[in-house]
């Protein structure tokens, strides 16, 4: 686990929304069992956090903090561009702790920002500037 020294944020509003998430889990486990017949993701699910209003440091040692509470070493990804998180799996529920640097969240931004400019008509064979940029 790499060391950071930023403390992690504790935000007292975010207790009412734990509360809600926690009690709607246990609403649907009990909706699911209590209903055989509505389908389940055959593979299960993946229950990604990502932390918020955190910077990079931040961010990355909240991914430690829950590592070490969920026992598992953090997959750390980012020299490859990619992200830093830690997962555990909980039968076929997967709960995971994403922290996207603040570099990739620059470069999708760039990305999407051409995404308004493109339209794609229908048939582009017969509309002549269908799929070109605006």
């Amino acid at each position: 686990m790499t060391a950071h020294s930023h403390p992690i944020p504790v935000v007292p509003g975010d207790l009412f929304a734990r509360h809600q998430v926690i009690t709607g889990l246990r609403a649907l486990a009990d909706f699911l069992e209590a209903n055989p017949a509505v389908p389940v993701p055959e593979y299960g699910e993946t229950f990604d956090v990502f932390p918020r209003d955190c910077d990079d440091d931040c961010s990355a040692a909240l991914v430690d903090h829950v590592a070490a509470l969920l026992g598992v070493e953090p997959d750390d990804d980012r020299p490859l561009g990619g992200h830093y998180t830690a997962s555990r799996s909980f039968g076929r529920i997967i709960y995971r702790i994403v922290h996207v640097p603040d570099r990739n969240r620059r470069e999708l931004d760039a990305q999407l920002s051409y995404r308004d400019n493109i339209r794609i008509g229908t048939d582009q064979d017969e509309q002549g500037d269908a799929g070109r940029a605006a």
